[in-house]
């Protein structure tokens, strides 16, 4: 089959690894961009939580895409990468609580110069304001969008806004390296203590900064995998099918 731009996402399960008889390319070295995507299901009002990605968080729009059977696909960039935005299905009831209670991609952090001026953007649209901590010039605020998802702001002189970085939450973490560095193909970076005890950090794409954090859950921690995820855009799904299916 010609080599055509296709999406291939990767729910945040985390519960297998690959192992060293993975055969085919890795995803990571067929991306035809710079770095990921992120996708995110919601289930509360729709222009509430488009307004706190644009208006608050300060994401940059970018066309709404109608979907199949219906609804549509709300997109925001951020360097090189997309958000992508829509509505859960009717009915579904997903986990939500403290970050290591509850499985799957649970954190997206973005970086900001002015801490004031974030501030200004929460209270000016009746949210509180953040409640930073840490020392001048690198100091960090955790919140939650109006569904629940938790969003940590980090004020950094030296960060740079169009990049970011996300966090999940798993239960058994070295099949999950595994899984990242073995089968994704993405580069881990020496790991990191913070809030969320041991940090275990990869490079996502080859150019960009973002960075995927994984932290271990707390024993018995519910499990979410629907609400949030990672697309990686890749010239030859067939060939990451065949890669899946090698892997043992």
């Amino acid at each position: 089959m010609t080599r055509i731009a296709r999406q291939l996402a990767f729910a945040v399960a985390l519960a297998a690894g690959a192992t060293a008889q993975t055969t085919g390319p890795a995803p990571a070295t067929l991306m035809t961009q710079d770095s990921v995507n992120v996708f995110r299901r919601f289930s509360v009002d729709r222009e509430k939580v488009l307004a706190f990605y644009g208006e608050v968080i300060g994401l940059q729009p970018l066309s709404a895409l109608n979907m199949p059977g219906g609804g549509q696909m709300s997109l925001f960039h951020i360097g090189t990468s997309q958000f992508k935005f829509t509505n859960a299905g009717a009915g579904r009831q997903e986990k939500s609580g403290p970050v290591l209670d509850v499985t799957g991609l649970r954190v997206f952090t973005y970086f900001y110069a002015d801490e004031g001026a974030v501030t200004r953007g929460f209270t000016s649209h009746g949210y509180p304001a953040p409640e930073f901590t840490g020392a001048t010039g690198h100091r960090r605020a955790m919140v939650t969008d109006p569904d629940g998802q938790w969003v940590e702001l980090v004020v950094d002189s030296k960060g740079d806004p169009s990049h970011f970085e996300v966090g999940a939450t798993v239960t058994d973490l070295e099949p999950s390296r595994t899984f990242y560095r073995e089968f994704v193909g993405l580069d881990e970076l020496p790991a990191v203590d913070s809030a969320f005890g041991r940090t275990f950090r990869f490079k996502l794409g080859t150019k960009s900064a973002n960075i995927l954090n994984l932290w271990a859950a707390h024993p018995g921690a519910a499990a979410n995998t629907y609400t949030a995820g990672i697309q990686y855009v890749i010239s030859d799904a067939e060939a990451v099918d065949a890669r899946a299916k090698t892997t043992t």
